[in-house]
C-alpha cells in the first residue's frame, strides 16, 4: 500500500531483527494466535529460547499447534499465566520482550489487556531485559478499556530514567484508532 511506511507488526519486527541474535533468549507476553511467537523462534534460531504468555487457554493452543507445525517446540515455553506474572517464570537475561496489547484477534473480544497488569509486566520486563535489549509495544486503544491502557502506559514510561532507558513512540497522525508502536530501549 505504502512503500515507505509499514503496518505497526512489521515496523516492531524491523527493531526487533537489529538487535536480537540468533540464540537469543526472548519473550512474547502476548503470544494471541502465535504469530509473534513463530517469529521470535525463527528469529532466534535452534540455539535461542522463546517464553511465551497469555490469559486465555485458546491462546496458548493455537500457539502451541503453530509452534509444533513449524517444528519449533523444542526451544518455545508457553505459560497459561498473564504477562503481569513474567518475572516469576523467566529467570534469566532476555534481549526483547514483544507485547500485542489488545483482545485475541477471532477471540472473546471481552478478554482485554488491562492498564494495570500491562504496566506491571513492562516493569517487570525492564527489570530482566539485558543492556542494549529492547521491549517493543504495539498499542492498540479501539478496545473496552484501550485508552486507560494507552495513558497508564505511556504515564510509567515518563517516569523512566533517561540514563537508563530510551523510551520512543511511532504513531500515524492521520489513521485515528491505528495501532502504534512503542519501542524501550535499555542503556549497555
Amino acid at each position: 500500500m505504502f512503500k515507505f511506511f509499514k503496518n505497526t507488526v512489521d515496523l516492531a519486527h524491523d527493531y526487533l531483527e537489529s538487535c536480537v541474535p540468533p540464540g537469543s533468549v526472548v519473550v512474547d507476553a502476548t503470544v494471541g494466535n502465535g504469530n509473534d511467537t513463530l517469529y521470535l523462534a525463527q528469529l532466534v534460531g535452534r540455539r535461542g529460547k522463546v517464553y511465551g504468555f497469555d490469559i486465555q487457554e485458546q491462546a496458548i493452543r493455537a500457539t502451541a499447534d503453530l509452534i509444533a507445525a513449524h517444528g519449533f517446540s523444542d526451544i518455545v515455553t508457553l505459560f497459561h499465566a498473564g504477562h503481569e506474572k513474567l518475572s516469576g517464570y523467566v529467570k534469566e537475561p532476555v534481549a526483547a520482550v514483544v507485547f500485542n496489547l489488545g483482545y485475541l484477534p477471532g477471540g472473546d473480544h471481552s478478554i482485554v489487556t488491562r492498564a494495570d497488569s500491562t504496566v506491571t509486566a513492562v516493569r517487570e520486563s525492564l527489570v530482566i531485559l539485558k543492556p542494549g535489549g529492547i521491549v517493543s509495544i504495539v498499542v492498540y486503544t479501539g478496545h473496552p478499556g484501550g485508552r486507560e491502557e494507552q495513558q497508564a502506559l505511556e504515564e510509567f514510561l515518563r517516569t523512566l530514567d533517561k540514563r537508563k532507558f530510551c523510551a520512543g513512540k511511532l504513531d500515524f497522525i492521520n489513521r485515528d484508532k491505528a495501532p502504534y508502536l512503542i519501542i524501550i530501549e535499555k542503556s549497555l
